[in-house]
C-alpha cells in the first residue's frame, strides 16, 4: 500500500501546529470553556452553535443551549433517550462514538495505518507493553474521528469489565484529516489513554487520543484524567477492585473528551467480522454496527 501524496497546504498546516505551543493553548482553551459567568458562557455557546450549524440540539438530553453552566458542560451534553437506539443484532460491536471512520484492519506485523500507506506500531500506542500489544497482533483496530460537532461522549462498544488503563504523555497535533495525511504516527505520538476490558471475545482496548485544543478527557472510573497534562506514563490497574464498579454495559458511557479527537478501538485475533458495509471515511453513529462477534472467539 502506497502512500497518498501529501499536498503542501497540509504540510504548513502541520508544520505550524509543530511550532505552536499547543500545550499552553489547550489549557487556556479549556480555562475558557469552564467560565460560568452567563454572559460569556452563552456568547461562546451561541458563537459555536453558529460556526458548527450541523449541531441539532433537539438530540440533546437538555435543548436549550443557555441552560448549560459552562462551554464544557454544553461540549459534552448528554444525548436524549432514544437519540441513539441499541440495533437489533445482539452480537455486533458497536461504534463507541458519533463521527467519521478513519482507517480500519487487521493488525499484521503490530502495524496499524492511520492513512493509506502511512503506518505507526501498535506497541508504541498502548504505552510500549509487550504483552498488551501481543494480545492485539492478528486482531482488528477500528479509527474514529470526532469532529468539533460531534456529540462526544465515549461509549462501549460490548460488555467488558476495566482491567487497567494506561496514560500516555505525548504532544497535542490535530487529529483532523489534514494532520492525519501529513504527521507520521499522529496517533502514537500525541497524549493517549489506553482503557483495557476483559469480554467475552477477550481483550479489547479502547484508546482516547487527545489533540490541539482538546481541553480534557475524562473517564467514568478515573474522572478528569487531563488537564494538567502530565510528564510520566501512569498505570492503573482495576484487577482487584470491586466487580460492581466497574462492569461496563455495552453501550454504557465509559468517557468524553472536551473538543474534538480520535477514538481507537482494538480487538484481538478472531474476534470480530468486519462489517461489510463499512468504508473509510464514512460518518458513523453511536451504536452502528462495525461488525460482528465471531462465537467462542
Amino acid at each position: 500500500m502506497s502512500a497518498a501524496p501529501v499536498s503542501l497546504s497540509d504540510r504548513l498546516f502541520a508544520f505550524a501546529l509543530w511550532l505552536l505551543p499547543t500545550r499552553a493553548i489547550s489549557h487556556l482553551a479549556f480555562l475558557i470553556a469552564e467560565i460560568r459567568l452567563p454572559r460569556i458562557k452563552n456568547l461562546l455557546i451561541r458563537g459555536f452553535l453558529r460556526a458548527y450549524p450541523a449541531i441539532d440540539m433537539r438530540e440533546a438530553a437538555e435543548p436549550e443551549p443557555t441552560q448549560y453552566a459552562c462551554f464544557n458542560d454544553f461540549f459534552t451534553r448528554e444525548l436524549a433517550d432514544g437519540a441513539r437506539p441499541m440495533p437489533s443484532e445482539d452480537h455486533a460491536l458497536l461504534c463507541p462514538v458519533d463521527g467519521q471512520l478513519g482507517m480500519f484492519g487487521t493488525i499484521e506485523t503490530g502495524r496499524l495505518f492511520q492513512t493509506k500507506g502511512v503506518a505507526y506500531d501498535l506497541r508504541e500506542l498502548v504505552a510500549g507493553d509487550d504483552s498488551l500489544a501481543a494480545a492485539f497482533l492478528g486482531g482488528r483496530y477500528f479509527t474514529l474521528y470526532l469532529a468539533p460537532h460531534n456529540y462526544h461522549r465515549v461509549h462501549m462498544p460490548l460488555d467488558g469489565r476495566l482491567r487497567e488503563t494506561r496514560y500516555v504523555p505525548g504532544r497535542l497535533f490535530g487529529v483532523n484529516p489534514r494532520c492525519v495525511r501529513a504527521i507520521p504516527r499522529l496517533f502514537s505520538r500525541n497524549e493517549r489513554l489506553v482503557s483495557c476490558f476483559d469480554t467475552a471475545i477477550g481483550p479489547v482496548a479502547v484508546v482516547m487520543v487527545g489533540a490541539f485544543i482538546v481541553g480534557g478527557i475524562h473517564t467514568k472510573a478515573a474522572g478528569r484524567v487531563c488537564p494538567p497534562h502530565q510528564k510520566a506514563r501512569r498505570h492503573t490497574s482495576y484487577i482487584d477492585a470491586g466487580d460492581a464498579d466497574h462492569r461496563y454495559v455495552r453501550g454504557g458511557q465509559m468517557g468524553h473528551f472536551m473538543l474534538g479527537s480520535s477514538v481507537i478501538v482494538l480487538t484481538g485475533p478472531d474476534a470480530v467480522d468486519f462489517d461489510p458495509e463499512l468504508a473509510a471515511g464514512q460518518a458513523v453513529r453511536l451504536n452502528q454496527p462495525l461488525g460482528r462477534l465471531v462465537p467462542g472467539a
